[in-house]
């Protein structure tokens, strides 16, 4: 994608970024836990990544509202209707996964996976 100029680039990006979180909403069934275990992201993540690219920007963007923009509602109202109870083999995968990281890393990863 070099050949593009920075604002095509950027338009795509922001496209495919659009198309991610609209596929992640359509797959409400995937919970945050498993992104974790597979990927090492969630939708948690993504919220944080767009609350630090604001803050990067002078752009005022809080925790609550980035999660209301990537889970296309407020974050309790997903919660509660999509969000189900990590099972023990989940848990065991993801500690599995985050075994070899830091401790506040993988404090931080649990959290998110567990908020989400």
């Amino acid at each position: 994608m070099q050949h593009l100029d920075e604002t095509t680039r950027t338009e795509l990006e922001a496209a495919a970024f659009r198309r991610l979180l609209r596929h992640l909403d359509e797959h409400k069934e995937v919970q945050n836990i498993d992104l974790m275990i597979l990927a090492d992201f969630c939708r948690n993540c993504l919220s944080k990544w767009l609350m630090t690219a604001a803050e990067e920007r002078g752009a005022e963007l809080d925790y609550d509202k980035a999660r209301e923009y990537v889970y296309g509602m407020p974050y309790a109202e997903w919660k509660e209707k999509y969000q189900q109870e990590a099972t023990p083999e989940q848990q065991a995968a993801f500690e599995a996964r985050h075994a070899p990281k830091q401790p506040s890393t993988r404090q931080n990863n649990e959290e998110s996976a567990q908020n989400g």
